[in-house]
């Protein structure tokens, strides 16, 4: 019955999408730390760590799609959901440092010693446990996503109007956690991280481990908005997404159906940064920027919203875009991302999943019908196939 229920929450594209994700997940690894470093087949450390921050980002991606793609709510505050993540994570990061800091405070951070704090604030406490930190990782984004879709939905505010409140709310953010006294390192944020777990966050090990981490998470997101999108509740989201107003006239609370959704979306983007910041090894208010919520939007769109997979790929390739094309044209990197989602918008408005899906649905289509086919042979031939034929001209 349970292996039932997790075909049909999977398409035949989902699948190989999360063979491919568990492939990575031992191949990569295997290639760092078994291969030995002089082998062609050898892949280096810091392009382990690479290619993980681009599955965080793909995880990222695959949470706004969620709700971009399927419910219709374009967030423009997503990089919040991802940073409070990344948060949650660089805290209990700086609790394990103890008194291997600067200082030598076994309790306080090296910046609350700097700034004269005299004692941890309350809302540090437990972040020395890592099951409290994972808890505050997903409750965090959850319940600021919460609150704030309460209210958004209950008041019935939609389109552009609620993509504005969503930029907002990350703004604010991002105006708070600069500020010296609310307890986040201000400005330089979280870094100089030390262990996870006991082990050394340079370790060559750990840096493979967090990658097949990042992949078996990217994965088990996959699968669940894969659930979510092919259930019941998923025929309403798009529903909701294409004629709310119908949808709400046959007796549904699209509120809560929202709600529900964004809600998940909020902790997946919780996830992805908890991944991302022992890879990268800092977490500071930048990542609160409104531009990096666009930017996330982007990805999407390349990739194709509504499709699950495309965002993935498109949240790749647009960051393997960005590595290659920052270290040689740095300063016309924006002005290319900029191009980049105009020509998508134009010429590629279902983005690359969605082209190539529609292309190949035709194909099909025209494979299995006879007419269709017949009258393509036709036109080869130069018979002009909307002319009666000579008995019907006869008549």
């Amino acid at each position: 019955m349970i292996t039932a229920y997790l075909l049909r929450s999977l398409d035949r594209k989902v699948l190989v999408a999360i063979c491919v994700l568990f492939v990575a997940a031992l191949l990569v690894p295997f290639l760092n730390l078994f291969i030995p470093a002089g082998s062609p087949f050898h892949l280096p450390t810091y392009l382990v760590s690479l290619f993980g921050k681009y599955l965080c980002y793909a995880l990222l991606a695959l949470s706004l799609d969620l709700v971009w793609g399927f419910c219709g709510i374009l967030s423009l505050g997503h990089g919040a959901f991802f940073a409070l993540g990344g948060y949650a994570m660089g805290m209990y990061l700086m609790r394990q440092i103890g008194s291997r800091g600067v200082y030598g405070d076994p309790v306080l951070p090296d910046f609350m010693v700097f700034l004269n704090w005299k004692e941890l604030p309350w809302f540090w406490h437990g972040f020395d446990m890592f099951w409290f930190a994972m808890l505050m990782v997903l409750l965090v984004p959850g319940v600021l996503a919460f609150a704030f879709g309460w209210f958004a939905f209950r008041s019935r505010v939609n389109g552009v109007y609620l993509s504005i409140i969503t930029q907002a709310m990350t703004y604010a953010l991002l105006l708070a956690f600069f500020r010296n006294d609310m307890g986040f390192g201000g400005n330089n944020g979280l870094t100089d991280f030390k262990d996870i777990l006991g082990f050394s966050v340079q370790a060559d090990t750990t840096r493979a481990a967090l990658f097949a981490a990042s992949a078996l998470f990217l994965a088990l997101g996959l699968f669940i908005a894969s659930a979510i999108v092919r259930s019941k509740t998923g025929k309403v989201l798009v529903g909701v997404r294409d004629a709310e107003s119908r949808v709400r006239f046959l007796g549904y609370r699209v509120e809560n159906y929202k709600l529900f959704t964004f809600v998940t979306s909020a902790m997946m983007a919780g996830v992805a940064g908890a991944l991302y910041v022992p890879q990268v090894g800092i977490i500071n208010p930048g990542e609160f920027a409104p531009a990096n919520s666009i930017e996330i939007v982007i990805w999407t769109a390349v990739g194709g919203r509504a499709t699950l997979i495309g965002p993935i790929i498109g949240a790749i390739l647009v960051n393997g875009g960005k590595t290659i094309f920052t270290g040689l044209f740095p300063a016309f990197w924006l002005f290319a991302l900029g191009g980049l989602f105009v020509a998508t918008t134009l010429f590629l408005p279902k983005g690359i999943v969605g082209t190539l899906a529609g292309y190949f649905s035709k194909r099909r289509e025209k494979d299995d019908d006879p007419d269709a086919k017949k009258k393509s042979v036709d036109v080869e031939a130069g018979i002009d196939t909307d002319l009666p034929a000579e008995g019907e001209a006869a008549r």
